[in-house]
Formats: C-alpha cells, sequence, structure tokens
C-alpha cells in the first residue's frame, strides 16, 4: 500500500483542488493497481476542511497540534500502522501531476525530492518573481526541499527517524537524517507540483514566509 499524507490547516479553498489531484495521481496504470490511500490531517481546522474531504471519500483524521512536523509525523504513523511501503507528502494548497505518485514509487530510490512551480503571482509585486526565478533551479540534481513534493520508502522513513516535531524546516530535518543514514535520494524536476504563492501563509518560516522575504531582499551577483 501507497500512503499519501497531506496537512490542512483551514484549507477549504485549495483542499477540493488538491484531493482531485490525489485521487487522479492514484490511478495511474503504472502503479499496477496497488492501492492508495490519501489522508488528509485536518490540524485544527474551523473551516469546511472536513466536509470536502468527505465528500471525496478519503480519510481524515483531526488533531490540534498546529505544528506541521507532528502533523506530518502522525499521517505518516497512521499510514505505516496500515501497511504503507511508501509514504509521499504534499500540502493542501498544491495540485500535483497525474505522474506524480507513479514517478515517486518507480524511481528505485529511498526518497525523492521534487521541485515546485508557482502559476499566480498577483499577490506579490513583480520583483519578488523575479528575485525567485533568479535564485530557484528547475531541473534534475537540484538540491530544494520542498514538504510539498516528496516521497520516502517505509524503511528509509523509520532508519531516519522520520519527522521532527518542528513548526517548520521539519522537512529539511528528515532530508538531512536519510543523508545521515546514507539514504539514496533521487533529487528530480520531472514532477513538478504547483503550490500557492499567497501571502497570507499557514506556516512561519515556511515557504510562503520565504516568499515574502523576497520583497526586500537583495541578490548579489
Amino acid at each position: 500500500m501507497i500512503g499519501i499524507i497531506v496537512p490542512a490547516h483551514n484549507e477549504e479553498y485549495f483542499l477540493d483542488d488538491c484531493i482531485k489531484s490525489l485521487i487522479a495521481a492514484a490511478s495511474h496504470d503504472e502503479l499496477g493497481g496497488e492501492t492508495v490511500e490519501i489522508l488528509i490531517m485536518l490540524d485544527d481546522c474551523s473551516d469546511g476542511s472536513a466536509e470536502i474531504a468527505q465528500a471525496h471519500g478519503v480519510g481524515t483524521l483531526a488533531c490540534g497540534y498546529r505544528n506541521v512536523g507532528m502533523t506530518r509525523a502522525a499521517g505518516a504513523q497512521l499510514m505505516l500502522e496500515r501497511g504503507a511501503r511508501w509514504l509521499a507528502f504534499t500540502d493542501a494548497d498544491s495540485v500535483v501531476p497525474y505522474t506524480w505518485l507513479a514517478e515517486q514509487v518507480c524511481a528505485g530510490a529511498d526518497a525523492v525530492c521534487g521541485i515546485v512551480q508557482i502559476d499566480d503571482w498577483s499577490e506579490h509585486p513583480e520583483q519578488v518573481r523575479q528575485r525567485y526565478d533568479a535564485l530557484y533551479r528547475p531541473v534534475d540534481n537540484h538540491r530544494h526541499i520542498h514538504g510539498a513534493n516528496m516521497g520516502v520508502s517505509a524503511s528509509a522513513y523509520l532508519r531516519a527517524g522520520g519527522f521532527r516535531a518542528l513548526a517548520a524546516h521539519e522537512d529539511v530535518h528528515l532530508v538531512e537524517d536519510l543523508q545521515r543514514i546514507g539514504a539514496h535520494i533521487v533529487w528530480t524536476a520531472r514532477n513538478s507540483v504547483t503550490t500557492s504563492a499567497r501571502k497570507h501563509f499557514r506556516c512561519k518560516e515556511g515557504f510562503g514566509d520565504y516568499l515574502n522575504s523576497l520583497a526586500t531582499r537583495t541578490l548579489v551577483s
């Protein structure tokens, strides 16, 4: 079984598109009909996120951590207990491509780190987009780490110690721990996940905070 874990805190605006893309990715022929379970981790949600997830028939688990590391870890633990051999992670404000899951599982790696792309920059001044593009490397063998686009085998995840209980950068620390144990990591640009560039982000010091910081950052040539 393959488990997909999605942390969500009041994500009713984005969650429907996210789940639709995951359901499509779970049906890819290259998965050979293997069972795929989607789990939406409803972290202190007070909006319609639960109803949206339930309408799609995907799994949900309510929690109140308000801590993305703890939320991802709890979701991973549940999927492991249910027998998952592979854990895939994205975010509720993201849309994955059809080939996303198949590419991860068929990569022959302990872990796969993918890239992200933004299709709506309307909340930011043009200079933010320019600075982002100048710093980002959307190519194979990149070294970008995104909780919105990563996957890891169950065995490697357990050997690395899983996600730490961190409010931010839990994805970076997991990859560092995977490197520490000598895991084989594929850094791919083949399956870019489309994610939100919203200014009112959910995770302090996360991707949204980084984008906001680019408004005042001076690039060094």
